[in-house]
């Protein structure tokens, strides 16, 4: 396909020659065969605006606010979960209810700001109905946003939260359990398959072997790896 057959990002009917700049780029992906070339945003300002006008997929008619991202947009470690919850399409925020407040807790423990050391994002930005599963087609969709968020971010290591994230991003499809605290390199990327604080929640043992006590080893390895990347 040519450059000049290539679909843009934008519905070109809409706007001619004399449609200013400006205008031009407010306008949004409306449909999800039309892809969102690499190096579309300079910032996540603009990201973000189109993933509260964009309906790439059905979940757009059903949100109340897109879920972009949260913490420090330069941050070393990315942090990717499935997709937004009730509390989070209330705010817009990613990761505020008790699964956001036990990450928080996970960080802290290996004193990690979520300001300053992460940026908390999830494989699709509206909540699917019910908190249900997003599916294949919604991840497809939405896909493009979040590898711009990589882009922009450019983090030294990214967490993929729960089987969802693992899948969405890079394809794994070996079950959470057997990949988690393992690094898998991915487009010339560390990233680290980990339990999501929600599964944690459920299983709140701190047994050797349970779930919690899993994630505090996978943690440490993280921070170990921040700090031999960072000297």
């Amino acid at each position: 396909m040519s450059s000049e057959e290539q679909l843009s990002l934008f519905d070109e009917s809409v706007f001619n020659e004399s449609t200013p700049a400006d205008s031009q780029f407010e306008l949004i992906p409306t449909n999800a065969k039309i892809p969102v070339p690499p190096g579309t945003y300079d910032s996540m300002v603009p990201l973000a605006q189109h993933c509260n006008a964009c309906h790439r997929c059905d979940l757009g008619s059903t949100r109340t606010h897109a879920v972009v991202g949260r913490g420090n947009p330069q941050a070393p470690i990315m942090i990717i979960g499935e997709g937004p919850g009730q509390n989070e399409d209330e705010t817009g925020l990613p990761f505020v209810g008790k699964a956001g407040h036990l990450l928080e807790k996970i960080l802290e423990s290996v004193k990690l700001d979520s300001e300053q050391d992460v940026y908390i994002c999830n494989v699709v930005k509206c909540r699917p109905p019910g908190n249900r599963v997003p599916t294949p087609d919604e991840i497809a969709a939405c896909k493009p946003y979040l590898l711009e968020q990589i882009r922009l971010v450019d983090p030294k290591i990214i967490l993929l939260t729960g089987a969802t994230a693992v899948k969405g991003l890079i394809g794994e499809k070996r079950g959470i359990t057997k990949i988690r605290g393992t690094w898998i390199e991915w487009e010339g990327r560390l990233c680290m398959p980990i339990l999501h604080p929600a599964y944690l929640l459920r299983n709140p043992s701190r047994e050797k072997g349970a779930p919690k006590w899993l994630m505090w080893q996978d943690i440490q390895v993280v921070r170990a790896k921040l700090d031999e990347i960072r000297f």
